[in-house]
């Protein structure tokens, strides 16, 4: 059995969709290329780019530290934009492991041209099967690090699971992800999950949760979900902006299905339906 056929039926769909041409243009053009993941915002125009880059350096603020020493592990690594930051910055050592094979071949030059090969190692799969050995004190990560990917699973307990397990004794998991509201009302996101072709979303409640059952400390979560709604708001005010642009390289049905899309997320913010922050997790030391 291929490793495709092992992963959820959301992974697969999500594989497809970023390796395909259109995608791939409208994400290294709107979003600059270097990341792909909701921006904390001081003004409503700031640009994407600026707004994306202060997340990372905000959840790098959650770990007690970060140096060469430590060994990274990137769920849903994108352009490796995080990856660059933290390799560039702290000198550490990155595995960057994303589903799409299009996006990876982006992230590897990106990195060449910065000469950061040697810190980051990009892999192509699916972080629902972990090609990693179990963490110990000898072997594992110290960080486990993702940004607004773990939606893209069917099988989320299974996601932060395989974090549980990779981890060191000790170690830190920082992640962010649109979720819904833990109130959230029954069938009013369906647009949005009709138009990443999900059935459902997480929530804090429910990570918070896997997160106990699963032996994770949950250490804080930070709710951002205003951000969230500024942030699309930005995205759809770029794909406007840069239209004509885009019609030219990409198919125009593609553009106006994502203005819908970016619409529904924009008022599910609004409306109080949706949710996002940062939580950070850690697992206890082999002696708590």
């Amino acid at each position: 059995m291929s490793s495709k056929e092992t992963q959820s039926v959301a992974v697969n769909t999500a594989r497809d969709y970023y390796n395909s041409e259109d995608a791939d243009y409208f994400y290294s053009k709107i979003w600059g290329g270097e990341d792909i993941h909701i921006g904390l915002y001081e003004v409503s125009d700031e640009p994407i780019s600026v707004a994306s880059q202060r997340t990372v350096q905000t959840m790098v603020s959650y770990l007690p530290s970060l140096n060469a020493e430590d060994l990274v592990l990137d769920l849903g690594s994108g352009y490796c934009g995080a990856a660059r930051y933290l390799a560039k910055t702290y000198g550490s050592h990155v595995k960057a492991l994303n589903l799409s094979e299009v996006e990876n071949q982006r992230a590897r030059e990106l990195n060449s041209a910065e000469h950061l090969s040697e810190k980051i190692q990009v892999i192509d799969g699916s972080f629902e099967t972990l090609p990693f050995v179990t963490g110990d004190q000898e072997n594992g990560f110290d960080v486990i690090w993702s940004q607004d990917a773990i939606l893209h699973s069917g099988r989320r307990e299974q996601v932060l699971a395989e974090a549980f397990r990779v981890l060191k004794p000790g170690g830190y998991f920082v992640f962010t992800d649109p979720m819904q509201a833990d109130n959230c009302p029954q069938g009013v996101l369906q647009p949005i999950l009709d138009r990443i072709h999900l059935s459902s979303l997480g929530s804090p409640k429910f990570y918070r949760q896997v997160a106990e059952d699963l032996g994770f400390n949950v250490v804080k979560f930070d709710n951002f979900t205003d951000q969230l709604v500024r942030h699309y708001q930005r995205v759809l005010e770029e794909t406007e902006k840069y239209s004509d642009e885009l019609i030219d390289k990409i198919d125009p049905a593609y553009i106006e299905r994502m203005k819908t899309g970016l619409g529904y997320w924009i008022e599910g913010g609004k409306n109080g339906y949706l949710a996002w922050g940062i939580f950070l997790l850690q697992k206890p030391k082999a002696n708590d």
